[in-house]
């Protein structure tokens, strides 16, 4: 392990990153590709949908402003309007916080969510 310790990612030997203003780094769940309807047909992630659809992420680091999401939430959030990079041969999603559209997460089971996943 270097001297500068494990990154925002928790890997060693790399270079540290730490997000900004109200920034989120977020990784796509690897589920997120082929659903399966509830007839049990398999559709795969190629398929053309006619309304847009959300995916759900993994939270990877989060800016300092950011005020309603930690690392190692799921963030729902569209597909769409994002922007990709890849850090340390992996890919993630940066989006500011007011782009999640739903936070899952244990922390939450306090308050009165209304829905649970």
């Amino acid at each position: 392990m270097s001297a500068a310790g494990p990154d925002a990612l928790g890997r060693a030997d790399k270079q540290p990153i730490k997000m900004l203003h109200d920034r989120i780094l977020c990784e796509a769940d690897r589920e997120a590709g082929e659903r399966r309807s509830s007839a049990g047909i398999v559709i795969p992630a190629t398929a053309a949908m006619g309304a847009r659809r959300l995916a759900w992420g993994r939270v990877a680091a989060v800016g300092p402003q950011a005020r309603a999401v930690e690392v190692g939430d799921r963030v729902l959030f569209d597909p769409e309007d994002k922007a990709e990079v890849e850090v340390h041969g992996e890919t993630y999603t940066v989006m500011r916080e007011r782009d999640v559209h739903a936070v899952a997460a244990d922390r939450l089971a306090d308050e009165a969510a209304g829905l649970y996943l």
